[in-house]
Formats: C-alpha cells, structure tokens, sequence
C-alpha cells in the first residue's frame, strides 16, 4: 500500500456514516461485520473499509418481496 494514506474515523463519525447508533456499530465489530482497529484506548475504522461494508449490506432490487404482500388474484374458480 505504498503512497496510499489511509483515512481514519473514530466510531462517532463511523455511525454517522452509517445512519446507526454506536451500540449498533460496536455489535457490528464485535460480529466481524466491519473492522475496526484498536489503538490503546481509542477504535478507529477506515473509511475505505467502511464504504466496502456499505457495499457488501446493499440490497438488490426485487430481494423484498417477502416484506409486502402480493396484490389478490382473482379466483379462477369463481364465476358471476
């Protein structure tokens, strides 16, 4: 990685970036979900890895369906 300055965010600005709480933030490291990196007292993320996340947790289009019922079909079997 030489000549590439890697940029670090403290886990306030970490949440931020994500739109979550710390609390949330912290399961997701303890997960493995998003790295993090411990300097004495301090957790510090990189940015990089934190965009990377955001990346992987996209969600394709047509993968919610589940979460909304279908319109109701007609009854075939129904006559008026």
């Amino acid at each position: 990685m030489a000549g590439t300055e890697i940029e670090w965010v403290s886990t306030a600005e970490a949440a931020q970036r994500l739109g979550i709480g710390a609390r949330t933030l912290y399961r997701l490291i303890d997960q493995g979900e998003v790295p993090a990196y411990k300097f004495g007292r301090v957790i510090r993320l990189q940015q990089g890895e934190i965009d990377a996340y955001i990346d992987r947790v996209r969600i394709a289009p047509g993968s919610l369906q589940h979460l909304y019922p279908d319109p109701k079909q007609p009854d075939a079997d129904t006559h008026d």
